[in-house]
């Protein structure tokens, strides 16, 4: 563990300090809510003397929210959600310039990945913010004694959430969990905007392919899989969707997709996209009907929607053939290309969501810290809705940092539409 300041923490090189400095306030120009809040919270303090560990990507983006938290007078730590996502010189950063312990290298390997979620809860945390539920899980599975301490946790992804209402089912969950994932102002812009464009980044930095004209697979027509199809189609990609969900298989019919299943897709994919939260999408008898040199990505949460041991036991050999870009030369002859080794292909071959976007997200989480505290021993156990007040509030922000305005009712509409009686 480094130990050349006195905040413990263990980064890359405290060196990229600088470079991480300027990365994170160029991304605080395209945050102006967080930043609205950020101004608030250090004036008020509504955080102060709670033990906060986070659990995100660390990007710039989440770096603006860090230090968001700290201003707000929480005892903040971080730690990386996923061994691919960190950006070293934003961890260097919130160590030498903010104080902030910082426990994420870019690659690190899964030991030390699971060493700092037992770090995080070495932390004592009051607030858990959870990017996937790892943190929470392993509190709740080995770490009981500490539940007592836990004022609420919050939720980035729509993964996470499906593990805490599995947990609840099952009785595990005793204390609230906000679903931040589900606010209006995070779901609807982050995993549909910021998905989208940040996918298609990480596929073209990593392979520096032209989309027009391919054949381009999304799996899964969630807000990310709309997100991911949409751009796609916008960069002149021939979208196919795969979908379980009849309803969502619909929609994306509706909007000028083709829909097929999976077996089919596999053979006349040129790139394929997982965006299910679920295992095993691409499998092994995917993999034996794609075309010789097909990429496969996946932009869900966790790497396990490419059966990639299934994978490595189809090939003779693999190797990287450039950054985050890994050949896999199958026994039958033909080559499959996976990308960022089917972790998150936005944060390992790229910067993750636009600032913009993620300004919204993380004012939700931010907020929702402060609702937890000023709502301590009130919530119940389990999934809660993030409060609609709170989801209005974010987007009347954004619209006033945009210069935009919109109407107001008039007291007659107000009456109107709380009334029943008046009809044609």
């Amino acid at each position: 563990m480094t130990t050349t300041t006195a905040i413990k923490h263990e980064v890359k090189d405290l060196s990229l300090a600088p470079m991480g400095k300027q990365r994170i306030e160029w991304a605080g120009r395209e945050m102006p809510v967080l930043r609205q809040i950020r101004d608030r919270f250090a004036a008020e303090k509504p955080l102060d003397g709670i033990k906060i560990s986070a659990c995100c990507h660390v990007t710039t983006e989440t770096a603006n929210l860090a230090i968001a938290l700290k201003a707000a007078g929480a005892d903040a730590l971080l730690i990386a959600s996923n061994p691919l996502s960190t950006q070293d010189d934003v961890a260097a950063c919130l160590v030498a310039d903010y104080g902030i312990p910082v426990f994420a290298i870019k690659g690190e390997d899964n030991a030390t990945y699971h060493r700092h979620v037992e770090i995080a809860l070495d932390h004592h945390p009051n607030i858990i913010i959870d990017d996937g539920s790892d943190v929470t899980t392993t509190l709740v599975q080995h770490r009981a004694h500490q539940i007592a301490e836990i004022i609420g946790t919050t939720e980035e992804t729509t993964t996470g959430l499906v593990r805490l209402n599995a947990m609840h089912k099952d009785g595990k969950l005793t204390f609230p969990a906000i679903a931040v994932n589900d606010a209006e102002t995070k779901h609807f812009f982050d995993n549909r905007y910021g998905t989208g464009q940040s996918t298609l980044d990480g596929i073209i930095r990593a392979t520096n392919i032209l989309l027009a004209g391919k054949v381009l697979v999304v799996a899964g027509y969630g807000w990310c899989g709309k997100g991911v199809a949409l751009r796609a189609r916008g960069m002149g990609a021939n979208v196919v969707v795969t979908e379980i969900n009849p309803v969502k298989a619909i929609e994306a019919v509706m909007d000028g997709f083709r829909v097929m299943p999976m077996n089919e897709a596999a053979a006349i994919g040129d790139i394929f996209i997982t965006v299910t939260g679920n295992k095993h999408v691409i499998r092994s008898e995917h993999f034996a009907a794609m075309k010789d040199g097909a990429i496969i990505c996946n932009s869900g949460h966790f790497d396990l929607e490419i059966d990639l041991v299934a994978l490595s036991e189809q090939s003779a050999s693999n190797s990287f053939v450039r950054n985050f870009t890994q050949e896999y030369k199958l026994k039958s002859g033909k080559s499959i290309i996976v990308l960022g080794e089917g972790r998150l292909v936005n944060l390992a071959a790229a910067e993750g969501h636009p600032a913009s976007v993620m300004d919204m997200s993380f004012a939700n989480q931010a907020l929702a810290c402060e609702f937890l505290v000023k709502n301590k021993g009130k919530l119940a156990a389990g999934v809660v809705v993030i409060p609609v007040d709170i989801d209005q509030e974010i987007a009347r922000l954004k619209l006033q940092a945009m210069g935009i305005a919109i109407d107001t009712l008039t007291a007659d509409q107000i009456e109107y539409m709380n009334s029943w009686t008046v009809g044609t």
